[in-house]
């Protein structure tokens, strides 16, 4: 997340549910190992998991579904921005 005057904001949101779902599951015993477990959860949490924000739908399906009708499926009818 990015604030407006450019500077790098941590998503508490986010970094909770990397230690809450990943990192406190696992007792590391060396540094390949937490790239390994990581990198497994990561392609999990991009792809695969459905996700509240696309209507509860996996990246993959979000995408596929927009591919295949040039529109989402299943999203939210209304999203407000504020910018």
């Amino acid at each position: 997340m990015q604030q407006a005057d450019g500077l790098e904001v941590p998503d508490e949101s986010f970094d909770g549910r990397v230690r809450q779902e990943c990192l406190n599951q696992h007792w590391f015993t060396a540094m390949d190992e937490v790239q390994r477990i990581l990198d497994i959860w990561r392609v999990n949490y991009n792809l695969e998991r459905p996700h509240s924000s696309l209507g509860n739908q996996s990246p993959l399906e979000f995408a596929s579904s927009f591919c295949m009708n040039g529109k989402p499926v299943n999203t939210l009818n209304a999203l407000e921005l504020t910018i």
